[in-house]
């Protein structure tokens, strides 16, 4: 399928897609599926069959994609280990006049995955970068996972040392608001034996897996229970969502809450938290609760 062909598909004209500008000088950060190839926009189509090249980070994989809806647009290698490199060239081709689009193999580039060193370099030449959204695998986990609150923190994947990993995982639940993270199917195992230590053992937990793919699941379950839904021989990309401490479930002392309060003042909230709760046996999530909401 060639440009005019896809420009009079009767999807791509009703959606007004191929009316709309495609300035030059442009980075065009592209959302595809992170599965399910239907959840492909009809604005992503668009833009992937007009630029000038798109960079992506496994060739192959984008190279598939193209295919299956015709687009023959060149494509460049740019993944985590020649991105610093390939941005300084992308930039010259967009200085000349060029509409470069980045991709990575599934979803959202540059959370999670490469693209924002390109991105950086591109917003530091005073070229324009220009969103296209579309599939994310945070925002469809986070969607169905019936969160509360308002709060949301991002972590994305763990630190590889156990050190660094064991300092985040207790910061994030001594918070009280929910967080999300990504984590592969050979570490993913290990990631839920490290979570149930640091979380309270009703604390409720979403596991997503396989989104939009064939194999989807999604649970809840406690804290206490999460060694056991993973199971014994996870597969496939997994995302781990906590929910929100339920901060009115403890009646905190007045006494606990003065030594709180006394902490505060010469430690950052994590740690006067944890003190407080080792102190008074409080639970230390509603303890940094009262001082969030403080």
């Amino acid at each position: 399928m060639n440009r005019p062909e896809i420009e009079a598909d009767p999807l791509l004209v009703a959606s007004g897609a191929a009316e709309q500008d495609l300035p030059a000088q442009s980075l065009y950060v592209v959302a595809t599926p992170i599965g399910n190839a239907a959840d492909i926009t009809l604005r992503a189509l668009w833009v992937l069959s007009r630029v000038d090249a798109i960079a992506a980070e496994d060739t192959r994989t984008t190279g598939a994609l193209l295919r299956r809806y015709g687009i023959d647009t060149p494509l460049l290698a740019v993944h985590e280990h020649n991105e610093r490199e390939m941005a300084a060239s992308i930039a010259e081709r967009m200085r000349a006049g060029g509409r470069i689009a980045l991709v990575t193999d599934a979803g959202t580039p540059a959370i999670s995955d490469p693209g924002a060193r390109l991105v950086r370099a591109v917003q530091e030449a005073g070229l324009r970068v220009v969103p296209v959204p579309g599939a994310s695998s945070l925002t469809a986990a986070a969607s169905t996972a019936g969160l509360r609150g308002s709060l949301l923190t991002f972590a994305g994947f763990l630190p590889a040392g156990a050190r660094e990993r064991q300092r985040l995982l207790r910061e994030l639940a001594a918070r009280g608001e929910a967080f999300v993270l990504f984590e592969a199917p050979h570490r993913v195992a290990a990631t839920a034996a490290e979570l149930a230590d640091v979380l309270e053992r009703e604390r409720r937990v979403v596991i997503a897996r396989e989104l939009t793919k064939k194999f989807e699941t999604l649970l809840a379950c406690k804290a206490g229970e999460l060694r056991q839904a993973i199971g014994a021989e996870p597969r496939g990309e997994y995302v781990l969502l906590v929910d929100a401490s339920d901060a009115a479930a403890a009646d905190i002392d007045a006494v606990t809450r003065r030594w709180l309060a006394a902490l505060a003042e010469v430690l950052p909230a994590s740690r006067a938290a944890a003190l407080a709760a080792k102190v008074s046996g409080a639970p230390r999530e509603q303890l940094y609760a009262l001082l969030a909401k403080d």
